[in-house]
């Protein structure tokens, strides 16, 4: 039977997502972990919404939302998951220039120091920021290879994105709020709640909030 056919019943009866249940396309996955701490840090940025004060898509339907959403603009998370540990360091931060990416990854770097990590190598994708000359001159200078996914295959850097994708459910996703403040007031909590091994600072940096 077709992948399609059996969403749909699996939808008509209230089951779970078929993706919740089994791959449909059978195709095989190839799970891998680092055998020490700092071998690798998978690196990624995700871009949301900013939501207006009182109101967001999720409270007043997508069209009247993508009109206020051109508005208020969006925000746009960096976020650094550590291989081996999963030991996440995550930012809300305003674009991601090569200059704003390369401020992350210093304070990522310096936290992953501070825990006693010593990084070896980065993996990210192939945007922009990270094709840049700055970008590469500072992973050069702290002595970290830089290596980058094959273009249209996300699932290389499958832990980051998969934290993403965590970070967009539990936490971007989970009620509708009602300003942009509230939301970024709920980050820092989610952060506190999940990664409690992050220090203070790693957890609640937002700057310009």
């Amino acid at each position: 039977m077709h992948a399609s056919t059996v969403h749909h019943v699996l939808t008509r009866y209230r089951c779970a997502h078929l993706a919740h249940l089994d791959r449909a396309t059978g195709r095989v996955v190839r799970c891998y972990e680092r055998q020490r701490p700092g071998e690798l840090v998978h690196v990624d940025i995700n871009k949301l919404g900013n939501i207006p004060d009182g109101r967001g898509h999720r409270a007043l339907g997508r069209s009247q939302g993508r009109k206020d959403r051109a508005k208020v603009g969006y925000a746009y998370i960096h976020n650094a998951v550590e291989d081996h540990s999963r030991l996440a360091y995550s930012e809300l931060l305003a674009d991601e220039k090569k200059e704003t990416a390369t401020g992350f990854w210093k304070r990522a770097h310096t936290y992953f120091s501070s825990v006693g990590i010593t990084v070896e190598r980065v993996l990210t994708d192939n945007g922009a920021c990270y094709k840049s000359h700055i970008w590469r001159d500072l992973l050069a200078g702290q002595g970290v290879k830089h290596k980058r996914t094959h273009p249209y295959r996300p699932q290389t850097n499958g832990k980051v994105e998969r934290f993403n994708r965590t970070l967009v459910e539990e936490w971007a996703y989970a009620r509708p709020y009602r300003s942009e403040s509230k939301k970024r007031e709920a980050f820092t909590g989610w952060l506190l709640r999940h990664h409690p091994s992050c220090s203070p600072e790693a957890r609640s940096f937002i700057p310009g909030w």
